[in-house]
């Protein structure tokens, strides 16, 4: 395993947390809300950056000491996702991240998961000429509005 980053020419592979959470869609701008207002989840020239799968189905079944009481029945909860994004490698910012998630989380029991992983930061090298780079690229992404403009 690799224990430190290291350099392309293009990019930088730095040492950094993956944090991940499952959540019903529903409480997602919620919880990144507060996220954000703790770390900018900033990556080179951009803010606010984070995955959120499609959505899936969740599994479970409530014990006796849940706060819905003892339940015979398996749950299946469609419309849950996983978000994902990248923190400084740094424990007392992953703990108020964590904390954040929880306190703004719908679930008793918040699935949140924290990885290390090198992970690449652009040196910001004059690539404009590029025709792979989205800015040189007709496609119809370009003009789709955010998920917050579609609300």
């Amino acid at each position: 395993m690799i224990d430190s980053g290291f350099e392309t020419r293009s990019v930088r592979m730095e040492l950094l947390l993956l944090v991940s959470f499952q959540a019903p869609v529903v409480d997602v701008d919620r919880i990144m809300d507060a996220v954000v207002a703790i770390t900018p989840l900033g990556m080179g020239n951009y803010d606010s950056n984070a995955f959120q799968s499609a959505g899936g189905v969740e599994r479970y079944r409530p014990l006796e000491s849940a706060a819905a009481g003892a339940e015979t029945v398996l749950r299946q909860r469609p419309g849950t996702v996983e978000v994902s994004f990248e923190l400084p490698d740094d424990q007392g910012l992953a703990a108020r991240v964590v904390e954040a998630i929880y306190q703004a989380h719908s679930y008793e029991e918040p699935v949140i998961r924290i990885q290390p992983l090198l992970a690449s930061r652009s040196k910001g090298l004059d690539d404009r000429s590029n025709p792979h780079r989205w800015w040189n690229t007709t496609g119809d992404w370009k003009k789709a509005p955010s998920v917050k403009e579609q609300a």
